[in-house]
This record gives C-alpha cells, structure tokens and sequence, in this order.
C-alpha cells in the first residue's frame, strides 16, 4: 500500500504552503480576481474618462496656465460631490430599470421633464461641436490638413463608429480609450515637483476674486460634474442590466442585488477617481510648465500640447513628439466623449418621446434612437463654422454646463431621495449631503461669477 509522503506539518507536498501547485492556485485566484475587476468596470469608468474630453483638458490647462496652482483646492472639493451625484445616478437607474428622463416623465410635471431635456440637449450639443474642434486642431499639429475638412471627417467617423459596431464591442473600446489619460501624471512626476507646496495648495482655500476667476472656477465645476454625464451614466447602468439579463429588453423592473449595487459603487469610485486625480493632475503639469515660464494664456491646441514636453525633452524633435502625445490624448478622449455627449442627449429626448432607446438595439429597431445622435453630432459640428476660436469655445462650453448643471442637480436630489420611485435604495444620509451641497456650491459659483458681470468687474 502507497502513502503519500507528508511534511513536518503533516501537510502533504501537494498543499504545503509554498508548493507550486498552491502557488498557481493563488496565481489563478488573482487573475480571477483581476478579471473580475476588470469586468465590474464599465458605465463609471466610460463616464469618468469622458469627464476628462477635450473641453475639461482646456479647462484645467487654462486654470493651470493662468493661476499656477491657485485652483487645486477646487479638487478636494469636487470629488465626493462628484462621487455622490454621479453614484445617485446610477443607483437610479439600477432601481428603475430606467433612464433619467423616463424617471422624470412618470414622476414629476412636464416642465420639469422639458427643462432637463432642453438644457442637457443644448448643453450637450455645444460640447459636441468644441470637442470636434479641438480634435481637428489637435490633428492639425501633426498633419497639415485643413481644419474644415477635419473636423468634418471626424463627425462622419464617430456618427458611423456609433451607429455601426455593436454596444459590447464599443463599451470595451471606450474603456480601454481611458488609458490616454495617464500622459499627464506622468509628465508630473517626470518634471519634478515641491510636493509640500502643491499639497499645501491643494488644501488651502485662497480664491481670487474676480471676473476672470469666477468664470475659470464655474468652468471647472461645469467640466467635471458635467450634465451629460447625469443622463448617460443613469442610462448605461440600464443597459448593463439588459446585457447581464437582469432586466428585460421589454422593460419591467430589475433584478438587482446589493452585490449588484456594490460593483456600481466600484466603477462609479474607479471612473470619478480617475477623472478628479487626472484633472488635479493637468492642472499641476500646466502650473509648473507654462505658468512658471510665463505661459498664462492658452490660445491654441500647439500651446496646450506645450504642458508635455518635458515628458519627451530627452528625444531629438521633443516638441513634435509632445505634440503627437497631446493630439493621441485629445482624440481619444474626443471619441470616448462626443458618443458619450450624442448619446446622452438621445437618451434624454427619447425616453421623452417615448421612443424605443439604447445602444443594445441596432439602428432599425431604434431608428429615432440613431436620428438624435446623428443631429446632435451634426448640429454640434455646425457650430465650428462661426469663427470661434477652439481653445475658448472648450472653456465657454465648461462654463455653460456648469450653468446647466443647477437645476438638474436639484432634480437628482429629488429623485434619489423619493421613496416611491427608489424604496429601500433611496439616497442615504451622506449622500444626500452632498449631492445637495453639490448643488449649493455650483449655484453660488453661477451667482458669483453673474454678480462680477452686473457689477462691472468683467
């Protein structure tokens, strides 16, 4: 008879602590659980990368240009406001199995509905049309094309990217997008920063008190807790539960789980983390590369892409090479946000309507769906006709969402603390702190800024 041969311990070989076969149990047993994170990533990681497009990059890079470091402290401020309206959100639309304008329809009279969608519609559209304009300038720093025709062809492609490939499919290309995101901390570190200064200023409330301050500030608020990102977000949690048949394509009510519920939270705490630590990020590298050489304004995408050229100064042709890595970012970040801010606004206007919705259906099934896409990125991409210069149509596009964002903020709140639409799900305590100090800190910002108009100090 066969023994099998046992260590000190009595272990067998086999299960010893340190035997290779209970190494490649722990080996498998992380890459499930990396997976598994991986896989948890979606609605908020999409929703914080396109946080950061083109229009919230001009943003912060302006900030950092004018002001140096003076705007960190807005960042601290912002991210649990960020986190609590944007996982308000998405609880909202995991409770109802519907988008945020359909919640609105059924619940609330129709000119609170009307507003919502006229403003996210507007706000949304402008933004198009910036961001497709920063995505031609951005190209024209690497290839000597005319903008018109650019921006034009970039309109074509995102309209037949969206309406062509399949949700699954494009879900993964966004999130994978996200990635253009991590040139900037990188540059940080690479340049070589006083850390205690930065810190310090990051948690020292020191504003400046003007019109061009207020306008910088509302900019800032408006690019990061942004409109758009409050009807899609609802509405891609939405379609995840059809993907992962929790919810029929028919409608009904979901079938959710705490667990379910938590892996929102996840994503929700990646996506807003990324976004907030990225923009604290642009403006560190625009303060300490432009504004400490005497670069304090941003008039173009070639003075933007400046900020990076220490990330390359060791290669021949490094601001060429900046370039390149400025025009990549923008244009990735450009075809995660301009699907994300069409999509949004076709969300919104076709629960309204109570059109047939959602990137899981294809064109034919939703044709409506596909037609306010296809406008809104058409509309949008009219406005770079007019003569406006990019770099300020990205800043004034910010500032008009953060004016935006006001009275949706006060519709979330309403919702997410409704019990007969969310029961047991409602908002908690601290949630509804912040989403409501959300919208007081947005709305004095608004009223600050139209008070150094009316006052003359513009």
């Amino acid at each position: 008879m066969h023994t099998i041969p046992h260590t000190a311990s009595g272990m067998s070989n086999e299960s010893a602590p340190n035997s290779p076969h209970v190494e490649l149990a722990k080996h498998h047993a992380k890459r499930k659980g990396f997976g598994r994170f991986l896989n948890i990533l979606g609605p908020g990681l999409v929703s914080g990368a396109a946080d950061d497009d083109p229009s919230g990059i001009a943003t912060y890079s302006q900030a950092g240009a004018m002001y140096g470091f003076s705007f960190l402290w807005a960042f601290p401020l912002m991210y649990p406001l960020l986190l609590a309206v944007q996982e308000s959100c998405s609880r909202i639309g995991a409770v109802t199995g519907k988008g945020l304008a359909a919640v609105l329809k059924e619940n609330y009279s129709k000119w609170v509905l009307y507003l919502a969608v006229a403003l996210v519609f507007v706000a949304n559209t402008i933004n198009i049309g910036s961001d497709l304009g920063a995505m031609a300038a951005a190209m024209q720093l690497i290839i000597p094309v005319p903008f018109f025709v650019l921006v034009i062809l970039f309109a074509v492609i995102i309209v037949l990217l969206e309406v062509l490939i399949p949700y699954t499919m494009y879900a993964k290309i966004l999130k994978w997008l996200a990635i253009t995101l991590f040139a900037y901390p990188i540059t940080a570190f690479l340049v070589g920063q006083d850390w205690k200064i930065i810190f310090y200023e990051t948690f020292s409330f020191r504003p400046t008190i003007n019109f061009e301050t207020a306008y910088i500030l509302v900019g800032i608020f408006g690019t990061t807790v942004s409109p758009y990102l409050f009807f899609w977000d609802t509405s891609e949690v939405v379609e995840e539960e059809i993907a992962q048949h929790r919810l029929n394509k028919s409608g009904g009510s979901p079938r959710i789980s705490h667990r379910f519920l938590n892996d929102l939270q996840i994503d929700n705490f990646v996506g807003m983390t990324l976004a907030s630590v990225t923009a604290w990020f642009i403006v560190i590298v625009c303060g300490s590369v432009l504004f400490s050489h005497g670069i304090t304004e941003i008039n173009s995408a070639a003075d933007a892409a400046l900020a990076l050229e220490p990330l390359v100064s060791h290669f021949p042709n490094a601001g060429l090479i900046a370039k390149l890595i400025f025009s990549i970012g923008i244009l990735g970040l450009g075809l995660l946000a301009i699907p994300t801010l069409a999509g949004s606004a076709s969300y919104a206007i076709s629960e309204t309507m109570g059109w047939r919705e959602g990137l899981y259906r294809n064109v034919t099934k939703a044709p409506g769906f596909y037609a306010v896409i296809i406008v809104a990125t058409f509309v949008g991409l009219l406005t770079n006709f007019i003569g406006v210069d990019p770099i300020k149509a990205l800043v004034f596009t910010a500032v008009f969402n953060g004016i935006a964002a006001i009275p949706l903020l006060l519709m979330i709140a309403r919702v997410g603390n409704n019990q007969k639409i969310m029961g047991e799900y409602k908002n908690g305590m601290v949630s509804n702190i912040f989403v409501r100090l959300a919208f007081v800190c947005m709305t004095v910002a608004v009223l600050f800024l139209f008070y150094t108009v009316l006052a003359g100090k513009a």
